[in-house]
């Protein structure tokens, strides 16, 4: 998920404002319509160095067969290289996009490229289903030429969506290198700030791990564990007491959903770290 966590500030034309059902407001960035071209245009020269390389092998593949004697045999042959042309066509236009975005977080190599993601209008990862919707109604986008009607329908909404994102549900947004989480599941990270005082800083202290039962951690699922990730990935933008706030609401609410009470005496974050780190366990 893409965005930022909101800090107060004005939302503004290119950007979309959600609020989760953990009550955290999410700002994402909205992809316009010159970057999503630029990722098409991508993605278009991927597909059409794919539609090269697997026509030479059809065409040497049926090439090296015997030759039966009898022209019913020879068209036989003929429809079997039509039939192989058009799945290649299919497989290529319509699986490319599907299969990607819906197995690899949202993004074609072309998106990739560009930093941009689909997202669901909730800001959660897409999947499968939204995935072959959206693609499903890409070749109409496409009339008459160049995405001219997915342009027009873009341009007639403030979400720049066109036709497969209106009947899917989704969005495309911009992905930003600071999004990197502060915390990726190893030893728990801690967040030094710069300190002004003439005196010597402290040693940092080691945060103590927090005992969580993994069955009830495994009552959570992968949405958790995103809006968790995201928060780390925002929390050193958010002034502290807004910070420590929206920790310590989302260890309750995720504590809740596991049917356990907020441990005593332990700093909310941390029961957000274990519980990440947990969740990641479990799915591999």
């Amino acid at each position: 998920m893409s965005g930022t966590i909101d800090t107060g500030r004005a939302e503004t034309p290119d950007q979309l404002t959600i609020e989760t059902p953990e009550q955290v407001a999410i700002r994402l960035p909205l992809a316009g319509v010159g970057s999503r071209f630029l990722a098409v245009l991508a993605d278009s020269l991927i597909q059409l160095l794919g539609y090269a390389v697997l026509v030479l092998a059809l065409v040497l593949i049926l090439s090296a067969a015997p030759r039966v004697a009898g022209a019913v045999v020879a068209r036989v042959g003929d429809k079997w290289l039509e039939a192989g042309l058009i799945a290649v066509v299919f497989l290529l236009h319509w699986g490319y996009y599907t299969l990607f975005e819906a197995f690899w977080n949202g993004q074609t190599p072309g998106k990739k490229l560009c930093r941009l993601r689909v997202i669901r209008d909730s800001g959660r990862q897409i999947t499968l289903f939204e995935s072959m919707t959206r693609n499903f109604l890409r070749i109409i986008d496409e009339l008459p030429g160049f995405y001219a009607v997915g342009v027009i329908t873009m341009w007639c909404n403030r979400q720049n969506k066109r036709l497969g994102d209106l009947a899917a549900g989704t969005l495309v947004v911009h992905e930003r290198s600071a999004e990197t989480p502060l915390w990726t599941g190893g030893a728990p990270r801690t967040i030094t700030a710069q300190v002004f005082a003439e005196s010597p800083a402290p040693a940092p202290i080691a945060p103590l791990p927090v005992d969580l039962p993994a069955d009830a951690v495994a009552r959570l699922s992968a949405d958790d564990l995103n809006v968790i990730d995201h928060f780390f990935a925002r929390a050193i933008d958010i002034d502290i007491p807004r910070r420590v706030q929206l920790a310590e609401r989302l260890a309750r609410q995720m504590t809740a959903k596991m049917g356990t009470g907020m441990p005593a005496g332990v700093i909310p974050e941390r029961v957000l770290e274990s519980i990440a780190r947990i969740l990641r366990g479990i799915q591999r």
